[in-house]
Order: structure tokens, then sequence, then C-alpha cells
């Protein structure tokens, strides 16, 4: 992390901003669960040597919480960091005595990727923060989550940016039952989410979509690879184009890979990098290219790497 500085001024007009923090590397999880510190190892290894500028991810305002989550919440997770050891939120959420840091971190990070990129100050960004956000629901953490990261993007675009439409595309092998909960009523927001089905957390059925038709399921059987993946999106892309968003945010989460403990769908890192440059190429034709995306899953540590590698590197050529 020691590559990471302050932001100071702007950046150039073109290229790729990494954010990402030390607090980050605080938020403990008890021996043995897959989300762990080293994933940070892993992608910090994954972008050696990427031409990005690199940028500490700022303490969000609890303001910027509270777009996506009522304040009671919000309380309620910060309350229950433990002074020592941990904290159970759920079975497989847990808080440590830097949880909170991080995952505002993380939350600033989004926000700050989002403020630069509609600014003009970079091509695109990428949030190389945890705990990820795309699991907890309105008042519920669940799934390594804790706050909405990516949801409280959009809305920050939406509401302080002023901007009509945004798109999250999640592609993650999880389903984002979070960030569907978050924007299920706002018809500002469009999200797609391919995921393997049946699969944690249950939901993402395709009959799922939303108050105002704005959410598009894509469930992907186990097994499946590279080929299946590219028929779903190819389709959802075009409802995406269709759909006309300013600004474009993806959930990265790499744990669809073939070595990934966690699931069982075959995406390998060509896959990664198709639907990358996919997704950048609808960002280039509706919204000027403008793409923030933020860490999701991903829990094999070399997958990890090599995953994120390609992910920014298209990144880096797009936002160039």
């Amino acid at each position: 992390m020691d590559s990471f500085t302050k932001a100071k001024g702007r950046v150039p007009v073109k290229g790729t901003v990494v954010f990402s923090h030390p607090a980050c590397l605080d938020h403990i999880t008890p021996p043995g669960h897959p989300e762990r510190v080293a994933r940070l190892d892993a992608v910090g290894r994954g972008l050696a040597g990427l031409d990005v500028v690199r940028m500490l991810a700022p303490l969000a305002a609890e303001a910027e919480v509270l777009r996506c989550h009522p304040a009671r919440y919000l309380a309620r997770v910060r309350g229950a960091v433990p002074k020592a050891g941990f904290a159970q939120l759920d079975g497989d959420t847990f808080l440590s005595p830097g949880s909170f840091e991080a995952a505002m971190r993380a939350v600033g990070g989004v926000c700050a990727a989002v403020d630069l990129v509609l600014g003009g100050g970079a091509g695109n960004a990428f949030v190389a923060c945890r705990p990820p956000g795309h699991h907890a629901e309105v008042e519920t953490a669940m799934g390594f989550c804790l706050f909405g990261n990516v949801a409280i993007g959009a809305k920050r675009a939406l509401d302080h940016h002023g901007l009509a439409r945004v798109a999250i595309l999640d592609f993650d092998v999880h389903h984002g039952n979070g960030t569907q909960d978050l924007i299920w009523h706002d018809a500002r927001v469009l999200f797609v989410s391919s995921h393997q089905m049946p699969l944690y957390p249950g939901t993402g059925a395709a009959s799922e979509r939303g108050a105002h038709d704005n959410v598009v399921n894509l469930p992907l059987a186990l097994g499946s690879g590279g080929a299946e993946m590219r028929v779903a999106w190819q389709a959802a892309l075009a409802r995406v184009e269709a759909f006309q968003p300013e600004l474009i945010l993806i959930s990265a989460g790499f744990d669809a890979h073939a070595e990934d403990p966690l699931a069982g769908l075959m995406w390998r890192e060509a896959d990664f990098r198709w639907i990358t440059r996919a997704i950048c190429d609808v960002a280039a034709r509706v919204c000027g290219g403008r793409v923030v995306s933020t860490l999701e899953g991903g829990y094999d540590l070399q997958a990890l790497a090599a995953s994120v590698a390609v992910h920014v590197e298209v990144l880096r050529e797009c936002g160039g």
C-alpha cells in the first residue's frame, strides 16, 4: 500500500485510478475465513507493474452511507465493533476492531472514484477495498458485507452529481442481493447481475425484475463457462445500452473463476477480460467511457491476482 498517495489536485484526464487504503487490511476475519486480509495482498500483486494512478480511499462521511441505509443500521454496525477479537453479525460476517474504518474507506473509495470520473479527473477507476458490499441489504449485514458500497456510489452519482440514469453491472458468482434490495424501487438505476444459481444467497431468479423493471438477473448453471456467460451478457448489455446510463458501475467479483473454492462456474482470465472489454465498449458509446469498478468476491488468491490484472489492464486500455 506504500505506493498509494493522498489525492492532491487533479490527476491526468486520461488513465485509470486505483483507490485503496491500508486500513482495509485491518478488517480481520477469523482463521480460515475466505474473505481475508490476504485477498488485498493478492490484488496488489495483480496490480503490480500496471500503469495506473494510485490514490488513498478517503473515509466516507456518514451521510454517504445514509443514502442507502437508515441511521439505526449504521449505529448498529458501529456499535457492534468489538474492542478486541471478533463480533459476529451473521453466520459468515464478522467484525474486528478495524472493521468499521475499513468499511467506511470502502464506501469512501467508491464515492471518491465516482467524483473523480464524473469530474473528468480520470477515464475510469477501480476501488481495491474490503469488506465487499453487494450482499448488504437495507438493514442487514450478510455475505461478508456491511454497507452497499456500489449502490451508495450510484446514489451519490444520481443525488449529488445530478445524473438521471446509472447502471450497476455485477459479475460476481453470487447474486448481488444487497444491491438489488437497495435499488429495487429506484427507476434511475438499472441493475444487472450474472451469478451461479442455485447458490448463496438463494436470490436472483430471472423473475426478480425490480419495481420499475430495472433489475435484470442472469442465472448461470453450475459448471457453465465463458461461452454461456457471453450469451447471457451480450443480450443484457444491449439492454444496458438502450437504457443510456450516464455512468456505469461494476461490482467486480472474481469468484466465478474455475479455481475459486466457493462456487462452481468455469470462467478463466480470458472471460474476465471479455466482460470488462464488453462493458467498456458500451460505456464508450453511451457515457464517454465513464466506468467505476469496485472489488467484490474472489477467494482463490492466485486466480484473484490474475483476474484483477486483466480486469484493470482492460480498464487502463479503455481509459487511456
